[in-house]
């Protein structure tokens, strides 16, 4: 397996219009992830996030200017850039309306503050990938605001019934947007144990990626 160091690190474009907290940010990530540049209001982050282009924007959703709507305006204002780059919100707040605000105008995940450095980073490579990553518990906000889509159905006995007890248990605080090592502390196993349950679940439901077992599971009313 590839390590951290060897892999190309991914470019980052960070907002927030605290100065110290963007420089602690910088420091703290680790190779996976490039600062490529930062701004710190709505229009000066609109001008940045088009001049560099990056796979990433990290974005707090408090932010001056602009016409006011922080975060989300920014979003909406790099619309025709959302093929190519993925906004992650990162903020202190964790009130459902500022989650579902960023998120419906187009953001790829929601983090809070209090993420640690090394799972930032995870974060920032996962949501590259394509993935959308969530703080634990923040995932449900998105999931009660948008629903399910009409063509999912309700639970179905034996699609359960294909997973052990500890498959489902890994599958439901997956499909929350636990990392594996959240995954791990809480059910006492090891990350590696964690990623071998979730082969598993992902192979058995015939699903491609944690995005797809989030809809599966919200659509079965597992959460």
């Amino acid at each position: 397996m590839t390590s951290p160091a060897t892999e190309t690190p991914v470019p980052v474009v960070l907002v927030d219009d605290h100065h110290m907290f963007r420089t602690g940010v910088r420091a703290s990530l680790d190779g996976r992830v490039r600062v490529v540049g930062e701004a710190a209001d709505v229009d000066e982050a609109v001008a940045v996030v088009h001049e560099h282009r990056p796979p990433v924007v990290l974005l707090d959703v408090h932010l001056p200017g602009g016409d006011g709507g922080g975060g989300a305006e920014v979003v909406r204002r790099c619309a025709d850039l959302l093929a190519g780059t993925r906004f992650l919100a990162l903020s202190v707040s964790d009130a459902a309306e500022d989650v579902v605000a960023v998120i419906r105008s187009g953001a790829r995940g929601y983090v809070t503050k209090n993420i640690s450095a090394s799972d930032l980073s995870a974060a920032v490579v996962r949501v590259a990938g394509g993935d959308a990553v969530f703080s634990p518990r923040l995932a449900g906000f998105v999931l009660d605001a948008f629903g399910t889509a009409a063509g999912d159905v309700a639970v179905a006995d034996d699609e359960l019934d294909r997973l052990s007890k500890r498959e489902q248990q890994v599958m439901r605080l997956i499909a929350r947007g636990y990392t594996y090592r959240e995954v791990a502390s809480d059910l006492f196993i090891s990350v590696k144990t964690v990623e071998t349950h979730v082969s598993a679940v992902l192979r058995k439901l015939q699903l491609s990626n944690r995005n797809e077992l989030t809809r599966w599971a919200a659509a079965r009313r597992l959460l």
